[in-house]
């Protein structure tokens, strides 16, 4: 939070648009649909493991439900089911690759990602997909008072999940796995079980950031959620869970989210190159891991 409050008063500096309503207004909203993900992600993580196959998910299920809308004739809310669906199955088919087949989390989620990535192309011919119905332009784009509907969805979901996470059963399992997966199965602890519900949860919840950030486009294209397996990743070490499992807290992963979503947009503003920001983007994955890596060798 501090971090946050001192980046905001750098930019202010650097820029006098930065802190505008409206600046910040395009950060929550652009907040919304990764920081939905990165909170799936965070369960992942927590876990002891990680999945790249995240962006994919949201860019695969959105297209499923894009196409259903537009060329099927299908009801919208029907679409969007169908799009959450096809987001348990892709996390499915990561927790069983994963947690059953023994594959490492690295290598079947990246397979997962391209296998989506290459069905998006040819769903869509890698071309958009727009002029989507209006009846699910309010999830994006609409706001209940002055509060864009798609942060409170936000909000909820880390409410659920941060609840979840901690209050649950399910929670304390998958931070007993990410602890050690050894000591939580002969505890007792079904881990394979858990380690794939945990996987379909994060292909949830990436089906969702899809669906927001369709409506809130108007449009599905094969970039959509581009980098949001990095940026989620991010987002989680930055919010200070911990890279080897078993540590941290869900709700601070929001808070990692939007100062990554500040600090490129910052960024943009100074007129920082893109070449250049995603060159930053990998340094500070690389700095935000090393110092998790230290601080825990340092504690063993």
């Amino acid at each position: 939070m501090i971090a946050i409050l001192v980046m905001g008063v750098f930019f202010s500096l650097m820029s006098p648009y930065f802190l505008t309503g409206q600046n910040l207004k395009n950060i929550l909203l652009q907040c919304a649909a990764l920081a939905i993900v990165a909170s799936g992600q965070a369960l992942i993580v927590i876990s002891g493991n990680l999945d790249l196959s995240l962006g994919q998910c949201v860019c695969f299920s959105s297209v499923i439900g894009a196409y259903l809308m537009r060329f099927v004739g299908v009801n919208p809310w029907v679409a969007i089911f169908c799009a959450l669906i096809v987001g348990c199955m892709v996390g499915l088919c990561n927790g069983l690759l994963v947690a059953y087949i023994g594959l490492p989390a690295f290598i079947a989620t990246l397979g997962t990602q391209m296998v989506c990535q290459s069905f998006s192309k040819i769903i869509t011919n890698a071309t958009p997909i727009a002029r989507l119905p209006k009846e699910i332009a309010f999830l994006g784009r609409g706001y209940l008072g002055p509060i864009p509907i798609c942060v409170l969805i936000m909000l909820a979901i880390y409410a659920v999940v941060q609840f979840v996470s901690t209050k649950t059963r399910l929670g304390r399992n998958i931070f007993a796995i990410g602890g050690g997966s050894e000591a939580a199965y002969f505890a007792g602890i079904p881990t394979k079980r858990y380690l794939c519900i945990t996987y379909v949860i994060g292909g949830l919840l990436a089906a969702v950031g899809g669906v927001l950030l369709m409506s809130r486009l108007d449009s599905v294209s094969i970039s959509n959620g581009s980098q949001y397996e990095f940026d989620s990743l991010i987002a989680c070490v930055i919010g200070g869970l911990s890279t080897t499992g078993g540590k941290g807290r869900v709700v601070g992963v929001l808070f990692g989210t939007i100062f990554l979503i500040m600090f490129f947009n910052g960024m943009t503003m100074m007129d920082v190159e893109p070449f250049y920001q995603n060159a930053i983007k990998g340094a500070v994955l690389i700095i935000a891991i090393t110092a998790d890596v230290l601080r825990n060798k340092k504690k063993n």
